[in-house]
């Protein structure tokens, strides 16, 4: 062999690695351009409006929360008393010895105790509404999960119809050229021209139902973003709970802290009413200013309003309060065992589910195959029909159509599991 032949392999070697590169590099560009179900939930929660909407409601809360701890405005009174209404004095402000220029302050005096209960209520608020955004987090995280995954799955269905599609045509084909050559009969001609149609109508149906999922993962991530190509789906083989500590786990979930929140607001309420079954003192004091000829005065005072009537009005306060205070906590305790029960039905289904997959993978899908090569080798053996072979193509697909069902349903129940508790809690 010739130095040449060493040679040209060796030119062409900076051309290939340059191929190489390029071929990555572009492999590179279109996996960073892919959505991932993690960057859809993100992208989500970053566009989500309602989060900002309760992010706003937990600032008012506190900014309220300020202001309900401050002592009331103070109020400035300014008048004429006395002012001579007949008589040879009448409209004299200095010639009668009872008329009064009179300027004043009042202050109601509500104690350091009920201002903070007053401002804890709002502080309540606040946390109420930060779980209220924690709760919606993850129910956007949850919905753009099953968005997502219904796009892929729905793809993954596409590309299968599609193929039985690309198989039916070909057998259409063998079955016109069959005939044409005197091997086949009309009958399997047209049996082969319904199977094509067929599979087009279902494959139309498919793709009816990308477009469908596109738009709605749209609806969380933005259509832009929706129509890009989807990455592989994350591991599905385990979730973040553990079905035994499921009670204790399912306290941090954000349903049940949002409820929580709502029965520390009306304890706060309960013990607002306590305190407001102790009236507010106000004070008064003024500066009475008469004539040249006479002396000036001040006056000050104090107002207390009597609860004459506590049974039937601060009492009935102070009762219904407790009464909601007691209904926050029983909602609470009970959507506390209905999450739980829920759950671990998702658990046990989510359980079923893989071992169903694991089943249809290991025995239903491989047998499926097998029957339709066998009739296949049977129909070129003139051993059997093209019915037949149709038939078993069509098994096969209806097989991997019901797996590929069974994974998108299991993986739906994943998506469920997987954002029932927050980030931190998992």
């Amino acid at each position: 062999m010739s130095f040449l032949s060493y040679a040209r392999p060796l030119r062409r070697a900076p051309m290939l690695l340059l191929a190489a590169l390029l071929l990555s590099s572009f492999s590179a560009a279109r996996a960073g351009d892919e959505l991932s179900l993690a960057s859809a939930v993100q992208l989500a929660v970053q566009r989500s409006q309602q989060l900002a909407a309760q992010g706003a409601a937990a600032r008012a809360g506190r900014e309220l929360a300020v202001a309900a701890a401050q002592l009331p405005d103070p109020v400035l009174k300014a008048g004429i008393d006395n002012l001579p209404a007949t008589g040879p004095d009448r409209g004299s402000i200095g010639a009668d010895f009872m008329t009064m220029r009179r300027i004043g302050l009042s202050q109601e005096l509500v104690g350091a105790d009920k201002r903070k209960l007053r401002a804890e209520r709002y502080t309540q608020e606040a946390l109420q509404a930060e779980a209220q955004q924690a709760r919606q987090r993850a129910d956007i995280s949850r919905d753009t999960a099953l968005a997502w995954l219904e796009r892929h799955f729905a793809e993954l269905a596409e590309t299968l119809l599609a193929r039985q599609r690309e198989q039916t045509s070909q057998q259409s084909l063998a079955a016109q050229a069959a005939y044409r050559g005197g091997r086949g009969s009309q009958a399997e001609v047209l049996a082969a021209e319904v199977a094509l149609l067929q599979a087009d109508d279902r494959l139309a149906a498919a793709r009816q139902r990308v477009r469908a999922a596109t738009l709605m993962l749209g609806r969380w991530t933005g259509a832009t973003a929706a129509t890009a190509a989807l990455a592989p789906p994350p591991a599905m083989e385990r979730i973040p709970l553990d079905a035994a500590a499921l009670d204790e786990e399912l306290n941090q979930a954000p349903e049940i802290v949002a409820l929580r929140r709502r029965e520390d607001a009306a304890a706060a309420e309960v013990r607002l009413a306590q305190a407001e079954r102790k009236s507010d003192w106000t004070v008064d004091v003024a500066w009475q200013q008469r004539g040249s000829a006479y002396s000036n005065m001040v006056s000050f005072g104090v107002s207390v309003p009597l609860q004459w009537d506590r049974a039937r009005r601060q009492d009935r306060t102070l009762a219904a309060r407790l009464a909601q205070a007691d209904q926050a906590q029983a909602e609470r305790e009970e959507a506390h065992r209905a999450h739980v029960a829920e759950t671990r039905t998702l658990i046990e289904d989510w359980r079923s589910g893989q071992d169903r997959l694991r089943r249809y993978h290991d025995e239903l899908l491989p047998r499926a195959a097998q029957n339709a090569e066998a009739v296949l080798a049977a129909y070129r053996g003139a051993r059997a029909t093209l019915a037949d072979v149709l038939a078993a193509r069509r098994n096969e697909t209806d097989a991997r159509l019901a797996a590929l069902q069974l994974e998108a349903d299991t993986a739906r129940l994943w998506a469920q599991l997987n954002y029932i508790l927050p980030p931190e809690g998992r």
